[in-house]
């Protein structure tokens, strides 16, 4: 899983957010918050992580279970493959 072309994180007022640059931002003209949560996501999107690494890694990194880490990804990755941010 890649973010798609076009799309980057930046610190905005202590917020991060994802905007579009270049030729994404003619069909994308919003910004989308992140929480730390979500930067977290995004950083390991960033690597190309796919859906089963960032279920680990946020098990690792917030000590929660492997359900409530797979829950809280999958609605992550549902939305900002909605947002169309991201490929397989």
């Amino acid at each position: 899983m890649k973010i798609k072309e076009g799309f980057v994180r930046r610190n905005v007022g202590g917020s991060d957010v994802v905007v579009a640059v270049g030729k994404a931002s003619v069909e994308f003209n919003a910004m989308i918050n992140l929480n730390s949560t979500g930067a977290f996501i995004w950083s390991l999107l960033e690597n190309q992580a796919d859906e089963e690494e960032i279920v680990a890694a946020m098990v690792e990194k917030y000590g929660i279970d492997k359900e409530l880490a797979s829950r809280d990804a999958k609605a992550f990755l549902d939305k900002a493959r909605n947002a169309g941010v991201i490929e397989e």
